[in-house]
């Protein structure tokens, strides 16, 4: 008895042809999912940072900090005690390559920043160093990765990155 079915030929071409078709279709799929994967990643915490940063800026607005932070402020910098208007204006990443001691790619964050109240340099480094601690933060519990860290959440921590953060520039 002889076997005829038009749509697979004579030889099974159209089958083998197929099989290779839907084996590409798979290889293209899971290179475009780790890409992706790996680009939603970053974005997860760029938008992390930018909270972050927005809300160290906001807490030095409007002056809510710890006892102990306080009387620091109170005596050091005592303008930050009082409300201002910082605007974070961007965020630039930089990626410094792979990071062998903790085995994931190194990602360092810049925060640029405005704020028309701040004259002087070390009012500037103290609203600077509580917006970058509040963006790491903020990344670090994106991720759930707060105990892998210190308590200035530094370095911060996601699944495949390690995210620093140079001085805040005040443009």
């Amino acid at each position: 008895m002889k076997y005829k079915n038009k749509k697979i030929g004579k030889h099974g071409q159209i089958s083998i042809e197929l099989l290779l078709l839907i084996g590409v279709f798979i290889i293209i799929s899971i290179s475009i999912g780790i890409i992706t994967n790996n680009e939603n990643e970053l974005n997860i915490a760029i938008i992390s940072a930018f909270k972050g940063a927005d809300e160290g800026a906001n807490i030095d607005g409007t002056g809510i900090y710890t006892k102990t932070a306080f009387d620091n402020y109170n005596q050091n910098n005592k303008i930050l005690t009082y409300p201002q208007t910082i605007k974070i204006i961007k965020i630039d990443k930089k990626d410094n390559g792979y990071d062998s001691n903790y085995q994931k790619r190194k990602i360092q964050l810049k925060v640029y920043a405005h704020s028309s109240n701040l004259k002087n340099n070390n009012d500037k480094d103290s609203a600077g160093d509580r917006i970058n601690h509040y963006l790491r933060k903020s990344i670090s519990t994106s991720f759930n990765t707060t105990h892998l860290s210190n308590s200035l959440y530094n370095p911060s921590f996601s699944n495949k990155y390690i995210f620093t953060t140079a001085n805040v520039v005040w443009i």
